[in-house]
């Protein structure tokens, strides 16, 4: 028996928005980058430089969040039986590891500089600024509420952030070169965008890196799970309990249920409800069995139950893509 409850509709749709706004930003945020790259070099600011850095690097992150998008849509095959949805995940690593380097050169070209500061055009860099702003602040509120529901979105919300207090940076040592001439304050600024996006990065490489190691969403409380499955009726052990996600908010589960005396049926649907409204899990396998004869064929010490049993022949009732 095997019972199917598919939200492909919804993921579809909320898939669609998430284009929709990553698109609309691509465009603010490039026709800025070529405004802030010139402005940079016209007035020798490495604050500002370092804002467009940024800047290139939200550009480069929609992007890359956009292409993932649209190949993530792409249906299974025989090869990829999963789809293709993982794209998104590799993306948001992608963007990490290049917000990563961009913050390290900056960090690098800012203790070179604090021996040799340049000569600063403090008013350029104040317009700059309160544009780059702007510009940074419709983008993150076009983005804030996808970034909730995808990695992939979040990723590129995290460098639009980020860049916004770049801007902000920028603003404020702006406006104090131009009244005391403390050309190092740029540098300053620099520095502290810096350390400020490395912590952050690290966060988003954990997550991505989390996902693609198929470890269990931070979502998710394993110990929770494992005793509210021991906790349905009839069921006696369980064991391979295995949870994981495919991308952002998309967690699979697949459990072997030993219940002997148990209405299969019942206990399927007990379990579904279980899992799906108190787990936010919705797609799983669940595997019933009655049989006791190959225990430790199957046991494995990280299950961390007393029984670990199964049947070659025993029932098991699926809930897939």
């Amino acid at each position: 028996m095997s019972g199917h409850h598919g939200h492909d509709h919804s993921h579809a749709v909320v898939t669609e928005n998430n284009a929709k706004k990553l698109t609309f930003a691509l465009v603010l945020t490039t026709t800025f980058l070529i405004v802030e790259v010139v402005a940079g070099f016209i007035t020798q600011s490495l604050a500002l430089l370092s804002d467009a850095a940024h800047m290139f690097t939200d550009a480069a992150a929609l992007a890359i969040a956009l292409v993932a998008i649209k190949i993530g849509r792409l249906p299974a095959d025989d090869k990829r039986t999963f789809g293709y949805q993982r794209f998104e995940i590799l993306a948001a690593l992608f963007n990490a590891s290049m917000l990563f380097v961009v913050a390290m050169y900056i960090l690098y070209e800012a203790y070179q500089r604090f021996s040799n500061p340049p000569e600063i055009q403090s008013l350029g860099m104040m317009i700059v600024a309160i544009i780059g702003l702007i510009i940074n602040l419709i983008s993150m509120r076009i983005l804030f509420s996808s970034a909730q529901e995808s990695l992939n979105v979040k990723g590129a919300y995290l460098e639009v952030l980020s860049d916004a207090l770049g801007s902000v940076g920028v603003f404020i040592g702006a406006v104090i070169i131009y009244f005391t001439h403390w050309v190092w304050i740029d540098t300053l600024i620099a520095l502290l965008i810096g350390f400020w996006v490395l912590p952050r990065t690290w966060i988003l490489l954990k997550q991505s890196i989390n996902i693609l190691l198929e470890g269990v969403p931070e979502e998710i409380d394993i110990e929770k799970l494992r005793n509210d499955l021991l906790g349905l009726k009839d069921v006696e052990s369980i064991h391979q309990l295995k949870v994981w996600a495919i991308t952002s908010k998309n967690v699979h589960l697949t459990v072997h249920l030993y219940a002997p005396q148990a209405d299969r049926n019942a206990l399927y649907q007990q379990a579904l409800e279980m899992l799906s409204h108190i787990h936010g899990i919705t797609e799983m396998t669940l595997q019933i069995e009655e049989d006791e004869c190959l225990t430790h064929s199957h046991y494995q010490p990280d299950d961390h139950q007393q029984k670990h049993l199964h049947h070659p022949d025993e029932d098991s009732h699926q809930h897939q893509d």
